[in-house]
């Protein structure tokens, strides 16, 4: 770690006094001998480019200090404090840390082979009114991040969770909610579409923006207190009884039947995270969840757009974010956030008519969960991955776990990021294969002191590996 230091308090010195070339060696060396983190010399160029940007920034952020530009970008690349006990192929932040609120990425692949990333960027979350859907593109003819643009923006409002996916036509869908009274609770959703979004500068064209109204079945207020039942029961508690824990339940379950007999309530707080699937060229699907009943559910189009038709609600006990894949038997299997009682693990729903109506939401007994967000995703090979916080308490360990049986068992494959306890947080991962086989992923990256004297640096990472690199156990 010294000789890396070494190397790259050189390669500053010589850029800011313009030494390219030198300094290209010099960054060339030292990714050569990196063990243990994510540089390889192939990289050297392209990191030697972003350093030369940071050192710009910092430059002039810290008045001239070679080391403070210098540390900025050596936690930003290198992870510090992470236990980076394997390669991935290549890995990198999409923008410098920053001081702003980046959260809750995804990622898609475009026709012609770039990457798009969206995020929402601000000053905080549902609180706070700067809040915007911001996104970057890595173009495929270079191997670069374009800088941050706008992708979507409430002036006055919070616009948050966002999520994208590219429809069998070619053309990108954007969706997200916006904030209406600063509570989750008050979620209003929307989405864009596009089909002019591969320009290698600047966002997407976009040629459809609406307001996408949620309207659960006249029944719904019946099948919420049925479920819950079923859930409670599955469990083994009953909502009789004197029972500190029953009282509990009981006042959660009652608070639930009452939102669900108001008509606005069950209409406004759904909200989306993960990648929306799409069943046979047919059928967009969009998971959701509510922050006010605690639980998930889906709105689907079978018209890309002219009409859309709720899902019956997966009901469990804190299960959000649903994320989808589907057995070759037909049933999709929703995985999802587990933000309930003990213990935590990640919460499964399955449905055997496209996703209209769900069993409850169940534990996985192989699958740890903090309460935090996690995707799935079904390989060419018919493998299916979770990338997820593989913990009980802490967003410190991001894990690609594989199942060869279609979700019904999983065992840990590789670790993305791991570190201990409060020195970063990995969270919020988006992943995906592309045409030509190989994974991508995109996660939040928050790194205590990264941008020094105690202050918290925050970033969206970008990392690609394929399923080789996950299924080999011998560097671990």
């Amino acid at each position: 770690m010294n000789t890396q230091w070494n190397h790259l308090v050189e390669v500053v010195r010589l850029k800011i006094r313009g030494s390219a070339t030198v300094a290209s060696v010099v960054l060339s060396r030292t990714a050569a001998n990196s063990t243990g983190n994510v540089l390889r010399t192939a990289h050297a160029t392209a990191l030697l480019a972003e350093l030369h940007a940071s050192c710009v920034f910092y430059r002039t952020l810290f008045k001239g200090s070679v080391l403070l530009c210098l540390a900025v970008f050596y936690f930003s690349v290198f992870s510090a404090g992470a236990e980076e006990t394997d390669s991935v192929l290549n890995s990198r932040l999409i923008f410098p840390l920053e001081s702003w609120h980046n959260h809750g990425s995804c990622i898609v692949e475009c026709p012609n082979g770039d990457l798009l990333v969206c995020w929402f960027h601000g000053s905080g979350e549902r609180r706070s009114d700067d809040v915007e859907i911001l996104g970057a593109r890595r173009v495929r003819t270079t191997g670069k991040w374009t800088r941050p643009f706008s992708m979507a923006d409430t002036p006055g409002f919070p616009d948050t969770n966002c999520c994208m996916i590219i429809d069998p036509q070619a053309r990108l869908w954007l969706f997200w909610p916006t904030i209406q009274a600063n509570l989750w609770e008050s979620a209003l959703m929307k989405y864009k579409i596009s089909a002019d979004y591969m320009s290698p500068a600047g966002p997407p064209v976009w040629k459809t923006e609406k307001v996408l109204h949620m309207k659960p079945g006249d029944d719904f207020e019946s099948v919420v207190q049925r479920k819950t039942e079923e859930y409670l029961e599955s469990i083994g508690v009953s909502l009789a009884g004197e029972d500190p824990r029953n009282k509990r339940v009981r006042r959660w379950a009652e608070n639930n039947y009452r939102q669900a007999g108001d008509k606005l309530t069950r209409r406004l707080g759904w909200f989306s995270r993960a990648h929306p699937y799409i069943l046979e060229d047919r059928r967009l699907i969009l998971g959701l969840y509510s922050d006010g009943f605690s639980f998930a559910s889906a709105t689907y189009t079978d018209d890309w757009g002219q009409t859309w038709h709720m899902s019956e609600p997966i009901v469990g006990g804190g299960n959000i974010q649903p994320s989808f894949a589907r057995r070759i038997d037909g049933t999709l299997v929703a995985f999802m956030r587990d933000n309930g009682p003990a213990p935590q693990r990640n919460q499964v729903a399955e449905s055997k008519d496209e996703g209209q109506t769900w069993t409850i939401a169940r534990d996985h007994p192989d699958l740890l969960d903090p309460g935090a967000g996690n995707e799935i995703l079904k390989l060419k090979s018919g493998r299916w991955i979770l990338i997820h916080n593989n913990t009980e308490d802490g967003r410190h360990q991001l894990a690609i776990s594989v199942s060869d049986d279609e979700g019904r068992s999983f065992r840990l494959g590789r670790y993305l990021e791991k570190t201990e306890p409060g020195k970063a947080s990995f969270h919020y991962p988006s992943i995906i294969q592309a045409r030509d086989g190989s994974l991508h992923a995109t996660y939040s990256y928050f790194l205590p002191g990264g941008l020094g004297k105690g202050k918290e640096g925050k970033s969206i990472k970008y990392a690609v590996f394929d399923e080789d690199w996950i299924l080999n156990r011998e560097s671990r």
